[in-house]
């Protein structure tokens, strides 16, 4: 957990319940909250003209998404829509900050968990750049691996599908499928059935 749940709880925070596939925020929408994961997974995505998704960061339990833009003005840039059925703590802004304001020992832990963030923006735009599908992957699969709260042994079981790892990379599907293929058998990860251990 980013922020412990019962600091939240005392400080008015609310559990909340998305069924899959619901909208928790839309791009456009004003920041007014907090969000933190209890349980389920987050996709957050925006939609090209073509009505192609392009997938921005997927997040799991125990983490929170959209904190950085309660620090400014602007609207959210993204949506952020259930993945799974999800159970959420949610905490007002102005809640959420002066939370902040009471502890820095919290702050410095919002700034790893922000710097991490940025991290992970500047090594998927890099890989992305790649011409080769190899380094792309590997890249998110690394990012996914390290930040795991809850699996860090080897094999390491890839919490995302085939299509997700395509969004996140902004490959096709069929290259996600033959570059995965193509790893396992250079050893550089294993395949389960359709499990990627890595």
């Amino acid at each position: 957990m980013i922020i412990d749940e019962n600091l939240l709880l005392e400080n008015g925070a609310v559990y909340e319940n998305y069924p899959a596939k619901e909208t928790i925020y839309e791009m456009g929408g004003i920041p007014h909250y907090y969000f933190q994961i209890v349980t389920g997974t987050v996709e957050l995505n925006n939609y090209h003209e073509d009505g192609k998704e392009f997938t921005l960061n997927i997040i799991f339990e125990g983490q929170s998404f959209g904190e950085s833009l309660l620090f400014g003005d602007k609207n959210y840039p993204m949506n952020a829509v259930a993945r799974t059925d999800c159970k959420i703590i949610r905490l007002p802004k102005s809640n959420f900050l002066n939370i902040l304001s009471e502890n820095m020992e919290l702050v410095f832990t919002m700034f790893r968990y922000l710097s991490d963030r940025l991290f992970y923006k500047y090594v998927i735009l890099f890989s992305n750049s790649a011409t080769d599908p190899v380094p792309k992957i590997k890249s998110l699969l690394d990012y996914y691996k390290e930040n795991s709260l809850k699996q860090k042994s080897y094999p390491y079981q890839v919490p995302l599908t085939r299509q997700q790892i395509a969004n996140l990379t902004g490959l096709r599907v069929e290259t996600v499928i033959r570059t995965i293929k193509k790893m396992a058998a250079d050893k550089l990860l294993k395949l389960d059935g359709r499990r990627i251990l890595y």
